[in-house]
């Protein structure tokens, strides 16, 4: 018998692996930023590198809209707020957030699609990315609190 006072292990398993899969996500763009001579000393990104980056970019983006969907047609956020509903602010900042999110991935990814392939414009689009990396990870900080609060269990996420 299911019981509000207890949480549900397969849920709280998916929500650590799809935060652990989205965190791999980044870490593999970052790399592909970070390695400054991938394709060679010259002043251009190659189209190699950049189609490496654009398909990480693109496979980040669309984990992401396929996890803010899931959380705005019920998730684990509505489950949270039914168990505790003093969470529903904090829910409510989560969800109005996940636009601009969107907006910030898909604008790196602009840059890098039409921009010429210089130094300059792959630098740029590196620190807009980590802009970005710094801003989902505040909002899965968040994020994870409501969902630890609401399923009153420890998971280890915000610490």
């Amino acid at each position: 018998m299911s019981s509000l006072d207890r949480s549900d292990p397969v849920i709280l398993g998916h929500i650590l692996a799809e935060h652990h899969e989205l965190f791999a996500q980044i870490t593999a763009v970052r790399t592909a930023f970070a390695d400054p001579d991938a394709c060679g000393p010259d002043e251009s990104r190659c189209a190699a590198c950049r189609a490496t980056v654009l398909a990480s970019l693109h496979i980040v983006r669309e984990h992401l809209r396929s996890h803010f969907a899931h959380e705005e047609e019920g998730g684990f956020l509505e489950e949270s707020i039914a168990r505790m509903p003093r969470l529903a602010a904090n829910a409510n900042v989560i969800l109005s957030q996940h636009p601009a999110l969107l907006a910030e991935v898909d604008a790196v990814i602009s840059k890098l699609s039409t921009g010429d392939g210089s130094q300059a414009v792959w630098k740029q689009a590196g620190c807009d990315f980590e802009s970005f990396a710094t801003h989902i990870m505040s909002h899965e900080k968040l994020e994870n609190s409501v969902i630890q609060d609401g399923y009153n269990e420890d998971l280890g996420l915000i610490d």
